[in-house]
């Protein structure tokens, strides 16, 4: 059993990862903590409990993270991308029916990094850290507590691309576009770390037929990523992102890192020390070392290779996986 907290800006995508987080029955989802990304930090931490609530796992906790960057001023966030409210506009949703107010997904009094620091103490090496948006919340709990690598099972990391062109920039993904000093902090430190990234990301792709597939035979948590989805399937189809498909589809970012967590050999790695680029034109650019750069000087010398990147993806397995795994949750 995989016990999880996820690090989510939710989020439409981070709403599929949810649903398939509480849906498998090997991941134990101990909490939601939440950043800014999609939308605001009060939009995610409401969304989060939102989300909760509406697939029945109100005693999930949430624990309220990073309203901004470390470092760099705020970039806009992503309505455009997401909608005003971060879950396509369908905050509340009428045909959505939550639980009785008593029974509320809670926010945690802890911030989210202090949140994540004390759970890694109290249960070392059996967390598995899973961050779908910015690494603020992370980089911050590594501050506060620097033995984290040491005391979680490991961390994979929705985020970054290696061969792919960016999503934001032609260099960066937007995860680590937002907040390129955390990102950079995290991959400075020693863990057992995955980056599951837009390489293998845009392979996987949720058409309408999966989507609609979900609203029928997924029970209620299927009809709400169906309502979702419906503005993030525009956007992709408006932004081209969609060409050489038969059908309107979207990406299932966040949903693709968690499916790693549980089906590692549906994907293939490659391994590197690993940085992000910070400033600059290329800000938010992961630089990995594929051929060990041994002679190297600066932030590379000596640097441990403890990081992997998912570069391959066998894609009709990850879908499978995914939509069996909804369907067999929401219908339960």
């Amino acid at each position: 059993m995989h016990k999880v907290i996820l690090d989510t800006d939710p989020g439409i995508d981070d709403a599929m990862a949810i649903a398939y987080a509480l849906g498998h029955p090997d991941i134990d989802l101990l909490a939601l903590t939440t950043v800014f990304g999609n939308v605001s930090i009060e939009k995610t931490t409401r969304n989060a409990q939102y989300l909760l609530d509406c697939m029945g796992a109100e005693k999930v906790s949430v624990a309220k993270g990073a309203a901004v960057p470390l470092v760099q001023p705020p970039l806009p966030h992503s309505e455009f991308v997401h909608g005003d409210d971060g879950i396509g506009n369908c905050y509340p949703k009428a045909a959505v029916k939550l639980n009785s107010q008593a029974a509320h997904a809670k926010v945690q009094s802890q911030a989210a990094a202090e949140y994540i620091v004390s759970m890694a103490r109290a249960a070392p090496g059996e967390i598995t850290l899973l961050a779908v948006g910015p690494l603020t919340n992370i980089a911050q709990a590594l501050i506060l507590e620097p033995a984290l690598p040491d005391l979680v099972k490991q961390l994979i990391v929705m985020g970054g691309t290696v061969d792919e062109p960016g999503n934001v920039t032609p260099l960066a993904e937007a995860n680590f576009f937002n907040d390129p000093h955390a990102a950079d902090t995290v991959m400075a430190a020693d863990w057992p770390l995955t980056i599951v990234g837009l390489d293998v990301t845009h392979k996987i792709m949720l058409t309408d037929t999966h989507l609609a597939r979900l609203r029928d035979e997924a029970g209620q948590c299927g009809q709400l990523l169906w309502d979702t989805s419906r503005f993030y399937i525009d956007f992709y189809t408006n932004n081209g992102a969609a060409i050489g498909l038969d059908e309107p589809c979207c990406a299932m970012h966040d949903a693709a890192a968690v499916v790693f967590l549980v089906e590692p050999d549906v994907f293939t790695t490659v391994s590197g020390a690993s940085r992000v680029v910070t400033d600059g034109m290329a800000a938010g650019q992961l630089a990995m070392d594929r051929k060990g750069y041994q002679y190297a000087t600066g932030h590379w010398i000596n640097r441990p290779v403890t990081t992997r990147a998912c570069m391959q993806v066998n894609t009709d397995a990850a879908l499978n996986a995914f939509i069996s795994t909804v369907i067999s949750f929401g219908s339960s």
